[in-house]
């Protein structure tokens, strides 16, 4: 029989301790636990259910070597084929104060009324037009805009498999309800906002207004050329078809007549314009895109404007095909009005935005407007005084009144402030949200993904406090 040597500590002494029978070990092994990190091995066999080390000084014994580098381990226990991977609530992985249950809480107050109104009480069963709203919020919400994106992160992501309730639309599905649902949508933006003033955001002491472009989901190379001439025989071609068909022909009664609004309907559908000098070139892919002037040269894109508080809210918003910004500000100033119920006190804006027309109509209004003059701006940034327009001299006595005004240290102040107000608005929109470019074509269908990337900023924003 082999004869084993270990050292043990008993009462702060050390001495040998030999052992030459089975039975010792099973002695050392009741005494001392099953495992221990600092364990002498006792020997090549192992007989059954005896264990082959023991220390004496931490308390515990091994079966084998390998459990002894187990046991050395410092990893977590790792079995991703178990079956029970995740616990029942979602809350316990998430936390309670993840952004998807404070989504949840917000949209299980709005009216979705406008919504449930789309859908027939007959037909196969649709999904529920609360869940495809959060699910679309959340998802503007972390930058994803794509329906594809969108409907393999319902499948594996763990929050939003919580907001979908377990079920799973495709990204066919996810497309039609935004096209669906475009005004329902609009209406979502203003309960938003109204929420925001009730706690107490949203404040309309001053209102930044400013706009950018995004690009457009088209390609500048796929353009055709658009002939005037045709253009304006096809236009003649449908007003005299209007006409014609607003007529009663005496000499044909049999086929579908029809009633007086319904020609008056179709007398009143609007005839498309004339492209504008250097717009004679429309895009393939999306034709209601325009060539708009950007840092980075001429690109196909929109025009979206923005409405700002004090206290970084979007108040108002929309999307146009303007390559200006000139007669922006009065629909923008009407929009915020709308959207919050009250009028702001002061408005400001770029350059961009300054008319002779915005003047008089804020004037009118009773706000308090902050926008500089093209040669203004280039005086408060290179120091050079602005005498006039060009070589003309300034003889409106609202224009006069503005520079005055912005050239006092109050009223710059208050300029300044715009910049801090809405450009990082802008920031967290293009470069965290993805919102430089439209995943979608068509005026009204942009229009839809710009509101839902300013509702998703709203609700960030009022969560934040």
């Amino acid at each position: 029989m082999k004869t084993l040597f270990l050292l043990a500590s008993l009462r702060g002494r050390w001495r040998c301790l030999r052992s030459d029978a089975p039975k010792m070990r099973l002695s050392l092994a009741s005494c001392y636990g099953p495992r221990c990190p600092f364990a002498i091995f006792l020997g090549p066999e192992k007989p059954l259910n005896r264990p082959s080390g023991v220390c004496v000084i931490a308390g515990t014994c091994f079966l084998l070597g390998d459990e002894r580098k187990e046991s050395l381990s410092r990893f977590f226990p790792y079995d991703p084929n178990q079956a029970y991977l995740l616990p029942p609530n979602v809350k316990d992985v998430l936390g309670p104060e993840h952004l998807c249950f404070r989504l949840h809480a917000m949209v299980e107050a709005f009216d979705v009324s406008r919504f449930e109104e789309a859908y027939a009480s007959e037909g196969r069963m649709a999904y529920p037009p609360r869940m495809m709203l959060k699910v679309w919020l959340y998802a503007f919400c972390l930058g994803v805009n794509s329906t594809r994106r969108l409907e393999r992160r319902i499948r594996e992501d763990l929050a939003f498999r919580y907001l979908a309730g377990g079920l799973a639309p495709d990204h066919k599905t996810l497309s039609e309800f935004l096209r669906q649902h475009r005004r329902a949508i609009n209406d979502v933006f203003t309960q938003v906002v109204q929420m925001a003033r009730r706690a107490g955001l949203g404040k309309l002491g001053h209102v930044a207004i400013d706009s950018t472009r995004v690009r457009a989901n088209a390609s500048r190379h796929k353009m055709v050329a658009c002939d005037r001439g045709q253009w304006a025989w096809d236009r003649r071609l449908v007003r005299a078809f209007q006409q014609k068909a607003s007529q009663q022909d005496p000499e044909e009664d049999g086929g579908v007549s029809l009633r007086a609004s319904e020609q008056e309907g179709l007398h009143q559908q609007p005839v498309p314009a004339l492209p504008k000098k250097g717009r004679q070139q429309i895009s393939r892919t999306d034709p209601e895109s325009r060539f708009l002037r950007t840092a980075q040269g001429w690109e196909l894109g929109y025009t979206a404007d923005l409405a700002v508080s004090d206290d970084h809210l979007i108040v108002a918003t929309r999307v146009t095909q303007n390559a200006t910004d000139n007669a922006s500000l009065v629909p923008m100033v009407e929009e915020v009005e709308r959207q919050c119920r009250a009028r702001p006190q002061k408005v400001s804006g770029d350059s961009g935005f300054f008319s002779g027309k915005a003047l008089y109509a804020m004037k009118d209004l009773g706000i308090d407007l902050y926008v500089p003059d093209n040669n203004l701006k280039h005086e408060m940034g290179s120091g050079k005084r602005a005498t006039g327009i060009g070589k003309n001299r300034i003889r409106d006595p609202e224009h006069r009144r503005m520079r005055v005004k912005l050239r006092r240290r109050a009223g710059r102040d208050i300029y300044q402030r715009r910049q801090a107000l809405v450009e990082p608005v802008f920031g967290i929109l293009k470069e965290q949200r993805g919102m430089r470019k439209f995943r979608r074509r068509g005026l009204a269908a942009v229009t839809t993904e710009w509101i839902l990337a300013a509702i998703a900023y709203n609700i960030t924003r009022m969560l934040r406090g």
